[in-house]
């Protein structure tokens, strides 16, 4: 009988590509993490880790094994909560994770509410983009998450990401032009992203978002001219204020705008995202992950965009 234990030691070793490195990760001293792997190939019948000067690689049988460990751990993981979720809310564990402007907006007074109604419940919470949330999912490291998904837009990607997973939708989040104070469109009373065609955009091409910015403005005719690359919003209001490009601002990061750059709403077809909390489809969700989904809806229900939001209407 393979040891469970044995195999956490295994896949963290996989993970971190190095005996040192998982003895970090788990706690562990180097020899007993050394001692573990020897001990499970042992039982295994098997070399599992290639050992070299190079560091260490796993053999055949290390990897498939590692396949078989996260199938197993997961389903441990699993059975561990719904073990803990016997109390209902009166005790138990619920960890979350949201991407950056949700965990800055949606998320705190989710949190602060759960907490004043379930106080019992351990909470934890992780900053991640949507695709390492749905692998966290799936990993049994997560119960519940806050995702997004695009608007009129084409997404194979977010199709296939979201499957096997249960999505209830919280907010539409539209995108806002973000224009320096002396930019010509910052005084126009009506604009459109056409109308934006030939200007310095800042953009991060290489996260979701990013993606959905170029391909609204490629919907919009034209190709964003990508001068300077950031996914945080900060920078990128910073870039703005100084005069050197434009960009897109999702609604959830409207509640913290510079006073020195224009906001400017796009209109009802603006391109947007729409929020999400995302559970594994036809897995046990305990009483704690459904108090939260519930908390949620309320929170978004109410979410408007912050009063002191220097926003025009298009």
């Amino acid at each position: 009988m393979l040891d469970v234990k044995q195999l956490k030691v295994l896949r963290e070793v996989a993970a971190r590509g190095s005996f040192s490195a998982a003895a970090e990760a788990l706690s562990y001293s180097q020899p007993a993490v050394s001692q573990q792997i020897a001990a499970l190939e042992k039982r295994a019948g098997a070399t599992l880790v290639d050992r070299s000067s190079r560091g260490v690689r796993l053999t055949d049988a290390g990897r498939a094994l590692v396949e078989h460990a996260e199938v197993v751990i997961s389903r441990l993981s699993a059975a561990e909560a719904e073990l803990e979720a016997i109390a209902g809310v009166r005790g138990g564990r619920l960890r979350l994770a949201a991407f950056p402007t949700a965990g800055a907006s949606l998320l705190p007074p989710a949190i602060a509410l759960f907490n004043h109604r379930h106080p019992e419940v351990e909470l934890s919470f992780v900053e991640e983009d949507p695709e390492g949330a749905v692998q966290m999912l799936r990993a049994a490291e997560l119960e519940l998450a806050i995702v997004f998904e695009f608007r009129d837009l084409s997404q194979p990607e977010f199709d296939r990401l979201y499957e096997g997973i249960e999505l209830r939708r919280l907010v539409h989040d539209p995108m806002y032009l973000a224009l320096p104070h002396d930019h010509p469109g910052a005084r126009r009373s009506r604009i459109r992203l056409e109308d934006f065609a030939s200007d310095t955009w800042i953009n991060d091409t290489r996260g979701p978002c990013g993606h959905m910015h170029v391909a609204a403005c490629l919907s919009a005719g034209f190709e964003p001219k990508i001068g300077f690359q950031s996914d945080d919003y900060n920078v990128v209001q910073g870039l703005i204020a100084a005069g050197v490009g434009i960009s897109l601002l999702p609604g959830l990061a409207l509640t913290n705008v510079r006073e020195d750059i224009v906001v400017r709403s796009l209109g009802p077809k603006a391109p947007a995202r729409r929020v999400a909390a995302a559970t594994l489809a036809g897995s046990y969700r305990s009483p704690a992950s459904e108090a939260m989904l519930d908390i949620l809806d309320e929170v978004a229900e109410r979410f408007e965009l912050p009063s002191g939001a220097a926003v025009a209407a298009a």
